[in-house]
């Protein structure tokens, strides 16, 4: 497959992917091929998921469900949402509206990780 490092430069998502580590004098950095290997992870993109909600509908509810229909949340619109990676919870925050009309989620709480998390 060649260098991990090299696929993993050439890769450009819109995100600022920039580490500490990039800030560095380049003598304080450590040049060895594992460190660099290390260092090539940080730009494996994952898939953070923002769950806003949830609702508990029957087979017949859900059978209904037509273009337009509104499917209420337990959820209030100003309630904390939670950010995940694989059903694991790294943050959480709340919702805004980004400049391009998107939305977009201010962070404002990046909870303790628990003993159990390397499960």
């Amino acid at each position: 497959m060649g260098n991990p490092e090299e696929s993993f430069d050439s890769m450009d998502n819109g995100f600022d992917t920039g580490s500490a580590m990039d800030d560095l004098p380049v003598e304080r950095r450590d040049q060895s091929a594992a460190n660099k290997y290390r260092r090539s992870i940080f730009n494996v993109p994952v898939n953070v998921t923002v769950s806003i909600g949830q609702a508990r509908l029957s087979v017949a509810e859900i059978l209904e469900l037509r273009p337009e229909s509104i499917v209420p949340l337990l959820s209030k619109i100003d309630d904390p949402v939670d950010l995940a990676i694989e059903d694991k919870i790294i943050a959480r925050g709340e919702l805004v509206e980004t400049g391009e009309g998107s939305l977009g989620v201010k962070i404002t709480e990046i909870p303790e990780q628990s003993e159990d998390a390397a499960d």
